[in-house]
């Protein structure tokens, strides 16, 4: 499938910079966009993907390679092909490099990382999924603009409540007849007017339990077990406040505010020394930051490396994990609606924090000898993300803007006590939300706040009107990342393959829309059901 450039001229002025049109539009270089692209080729329409990007896959190349399954038995599609290629890769002799495939073990997140049976593979390193993702996007001559950034400003054109075109900051115009937003701030379906939310509802809005503050709510651990003082000279309020810890005043249960929860870098490390690159000290470097992390120590603290999940050839994902981690609480409020060169600042700010945690982990004498010891041996990996030092080009957006769309995803759906009727795909991983604040209580110690994990007691479905807008807001754009949902609801629904599920029914309804010559919010489901089924997505628990 090609799409068609046109450059013209308007006479006595300079070149106006290409023009491009495609039947879909395709913004973002996520999972979902991958998908979504595939899907669209695949049924004979054309396709450019805008990928603000260069690297393809989103956290699926990323890092997160220890892959939030949930129920693998309701993953289908392209999403499941994805899984199949990845077990294909690995079952080639020359990707076991650093490993022999025997040595490797077979350890997942919830299914085993390996399953010979249905010849799929969970758990991989980053370079392996991004081949993935590449190939797709070559077997099925997708052209991808990469380095394109939306004009968030005045790029996205519209008319009779339809997106003409977008325009992104190098001048390139994009036209086409439906738009998807797969990006994981939202930022198209924001600049096209779109409702959405960002923060947390109040349960009252509508009527859950896990959504809002949850003070003393704790559900995996990741909080401070034994009284630890927040203040610079312990015990002593009049001396300030450690490094991020905030000074406001927590709401009370159940009640909304405009915090989400904590991002990070899923990084990939070794203990390879063939294949590591050691921790260095990064710029601006100060132990201070980690005095609260010194303090967890001294307090007999052990689960340093818990979350060191292994992936193949002697890696690991690492996750956050404990009180003081990786996650770096309350410094992200204002990344969904943020500029690009804030969203930059915030990026940053994450790594040197991230850098500099795995410095002082190596190195500082208030970490107890066996945890600097086993440290030094770990680093970042030669082999991977090359082209950036070993370091992840994906930061962790684990929520960001959430549409207002046709129908609001929330905790009753995905635990089972309210029903879906146009299912274009299926969750199954727990509410999962990470810590958005860290405070001090009023008996003076710190303490974290928002760390909620509860499982639902089986794989739910997803509407499809969690995907469009209202009409009166956006006739053809679909959103599968930044869907309409809750934020609790969302926990849930933000894993990776739901992104590839929903990315490639999207792109079904995208191109039912077209040939049905009518809005998103109008396709027959019926017909959209019938192409679901036939590409293999599951839409029901059986």
């Amino acid at each position: 499938m090609l799409a068609f450039a046109v450059c013209w001229q308007i006479p006595g002025t300079a070149a106006i910079k290409d023009s491009y049109d495609a039947d879909v539009i395709i913004y973002g270089g996520t999972s979902a966009a991958v998908t979504a692209a595939v899907q669209v080729a695949r049924q004979g329409k054309t396709v450019l993907v805008v990928s603000p990007d260069k690297h393809l896959g989103g956290l699926s190349s990323g890092g997160l390679g220890f892959t939030d399954t949930g129920n693998k038995s309701v993953i289908g599609g392209l999403a499941r092909d994805f899984y199949h290629r990845v077990y294909m890769e690995y079952d080639k002799p020359e990707a076991w490099k650093w490993q022999k495939k025997e040595e490797y073990g077979n350890k997942g997140q919830g299914t085993p990382a390996m399953d010979g049976k249905e010849r799929t593979m969970w758990i991989f390193e980053p370079h392996v999924a991004e081949k993935v993702f590449e190939d797709f996007v070559k077997e099925n001559n997708i052209k991808v603009y990469r380095n394109e950034w939306l004009n968030r400003a005045k790029g996205v054109v519209k008319k009779n409540g339809r997106i003409v075109s977008i325009k992104t900051l190098s001048g390139k115009v994009f036209s086409g007849k439906m738009f998807i937003d797969a990006t994981y701030e939202g930022d198209l379906m924001a600049a096209a007017g779109v409702k959405y939310h960002v923060g947390r509802e109040a349960n009252s809005v509508y009527g859950e339990l896990w959504n809002g503050i949850q003070p003393e709510v704790f559900q995996h651990g990741h909080h401070f077990k034994k009284n630890i003082s927040p203040y610079k000279k312990e015990g002593d309020p009049k001396s300030g406040l450690l490094p991020y810890v905030s000074a406001e005043k927590i709401g009370k249960k159940g009640e909304g505010d405009n915090k989400i929860q904590a991002y990070c870098f899923r990084m990939c490390l070794s203990a390879n020394p063939d294949n590591r690159i050691p921790f260095p000290k990064p710029e601006g470097y100060d132990a201070a930051k980690y005095e609260l992390l010194a303090r967890v120590y001294k307090a007999g603290w052990t689960e340093t490396f818990d979350k060191y999940d292994p992936i193949p050839n002697k890696k690991t994902d690492t996750n956050n994990h404990g009180p003081f981690s990786t996650d770096f609480i309350g410094q992200n409020y204002d990344y969904p609606d943020a500029t690009y060169e804030r969203r930059k600042q915030i990026i940053k700010e994450h790594e040197l924090y991230q850098k500099g945690l795995m410095y002082f982990l190596s190195n500082d004498p208030a970490v107890p000898a066996d945890v600097q010891t086993e440290m030094r041996k770990w680093g970042l990996p030669k082999d991977e993300f090359k082209d950036n030092g070993g370091w992840p080009h994906q930061i962790y957006v684990r929520e960001a803007r959430r549409m207002i769309g046709q129908h609001v995803m929330t905790e009753g759906e995905t635990l089972g006590k309210q029903a879906i009727t146009k299912s274009v795909g299926m969750g199954s991983y727990s509410l999962d939300a990470h810590n958005a604040q860290r405070y001090v209580k009023a008996d003076g110690y710190v303490q974290n706040e928002g760390d909620i994990g509860v499982h639902p007691k089986t794989p739910y479905s997803i509407s499809y009107e969690s995907l469009t807008p209202k009409k009166a807001e956006c006739q053809n754009l679909l959103v599968p990342v930044c869907l309409s949902s809750s934020h609790i609801a969302y926990g849930s629904i933000r894993m990776e393959p739901v992104f590839m599920i929903l990315g490639q029914s999207a792109a079904s309804a995208a191109v039912q829309a077209i040939d049905a010559k009518t809005a998103v919010q109008d396709i027959d489901y019926e017909k959209l059901k019938t192409q679901l089924l036939k590409d293999k997505q599951k839409l029901v628990f059986e």
